[in-house]
């Protein structure tokens, strides 16, 4: 069990008002750490220590230092995120640089508004989901404040009939099953052309069977537990209302508290929650298709756009694909999930809006300036 402190103007802190909050592992149901429940006063401290640390901090040539920064962690990884804290402090870059932030769940909403509201801080990011998302560019609207949103996703991988089906099988079960299925660029969807959908469901259905999910400290596990038995049940309960509007399900099986078997979910329907929403699970929907035409409409109806992929031999023909779908990634003969730290990283319609990465990332997070120099006499119109 961890006990984590906040991270302030270099000082590991408690809460002011000395509450904590504990994370329940979600495979043993122990406690896995216990943080700070941070007070608006601990997030205005926080901001004032990565203020006071910016003058020094943003004097240094550019290739020394992107912003100082106040890292708000995740209710659901406090010590994770105070970790990152810890090794960007220890490895120099100075007092109040980075600043981690802990928090209880119930106390989120009101210490990401303090946050945003406060008037030193001068751009907002967040990774997460499009609903909360939608609540923090709302925050950051009324305060003028600039935000780059990364958000949910429900990442499509169009198989075309021409396909090299095992290669399409490698990266579906990679984007769908590694990760629990919890990220953003996760495979939700599989879009099948017809003619090959049953050979591509067979093989999807024996490599689901060789990943078998299980506590991270089981011997064998190639994939591990959920974030909690909630998230689980969820994904369930979607898996569960397609099977009752005639999806075939394959894989699955008894839920194991946060611990869910890789599940394919064929024959999805509009009529199926699972067809819109993303599972952020370990499912993987199929539906076929009888066009290139008709895969990328319904790649497009989806209120996602991050990431997504094709397969194909014929690379001008997947390119031709590529330009049509309506997302911020794309890869050709390559699974979803995959980033670069030198590529524009981003969505477009509910996956957000704005790009890490290099260049990209360097242009959301600093103002452009213009200054000139007048070096002689000037003529002037009046």
């Amino acid at each position: 069990m961890n006990e984590v402190s906040m991270l302030i103007g270099g000082k590991d802190c408690p809460a002011s008002g000395g509450a904590i909050f504990e994370r329940i592992d979600p495979v043993t149901g122990g406690v896995a750490s216990r943080a700070p429940a941070a007070t608006l006063a601990d997030a205005d401290a926080a901001v004032e220590a990565a203020a006071a640390a910016f003058p020094a901090w943003s004097a240094l040539r550019p290739t020394e230092r992107g912003n100082t920064v106040v890292l708000k962690a995740s209710e659901a990884c406090p010590a994770v995120h105070r970790m990152i804290g810890s090794v960007l402090h220890d490895a120099g870059l100075g007092d109040g640089v980075i600043n981690v932030v802990t928090n209880a769940p119930d106390d989120a909403p009101a210490i990401v508004e303090r946050l945003i509201a406060h008037p030193t801080v001068r751009r907002v990011n967040f990774t997460g989901s499009t609903h909360v998302g939608r609540i923090i560019a709302m925050h950051a609207a009324r305060h003028l404040k600039p935000a780059l949103l990364e958000l949910g996703g429900e990442a499509p991988v169009l198989v075309l009939e021409d396909a090299d089906l095992d290669a399409a099988v490698d990266a579906i079960a990679f984007g769908a099953f590694f990760n629990q299925g919890q990220i953003c660029m996760s495979t939700e969807r599989v879009i099948a052309h017809r003619s090959v959908a049953d050979a591509l469901v067979d093989k999807l259905a024996g490599k689901a069977r060789t990943l078998v999910a299980g506590a991270p400290t089981a011997q064998g596990a190639a994939l591990g537990a959920m974030v909690s038995a909630q998230a689980a049940q969820r994904a369930t309960a979607l898996v569960q209302d397609a099977r009752e509007h005639g999806a075939k399900i394959l894989g699955g099986g008894t839920l194991a508290g946060a611990i869910m078997q890789p599940t394919i979910v064929d024959g999805v329907l509009p009529v199926m929650k699972l067809y819109a929403e993303e599972s952020f699970a370990p499912v993987v929907t199929v539906l076929r298709v009888d066009t290139d035409d008709e895969a990328v409409k319904v790649a497009n109806d989806s209120e996602f756009g991050l990431s997504a992929a094709v397969f194909s031999r014929d690379i001008a023909r997947a390119m031709s694909v590529a330009k049509r779908v309506e997302s911020g990634i794309f890869h050709i003969n390559g699974p979803t999930v995959h980033d670069e730290a030198q590529m524009p990283f981003g969505g477009v319609k509910g996956s957000g809006y704005g790009r890490f990465g290099s260049k990209a990332s360097i242009a959301e997070f600093t103002d452009l300036r213009w200054i000139t120099i007048q070096t002689g006499p000037r003529h002037y119109p009046i």
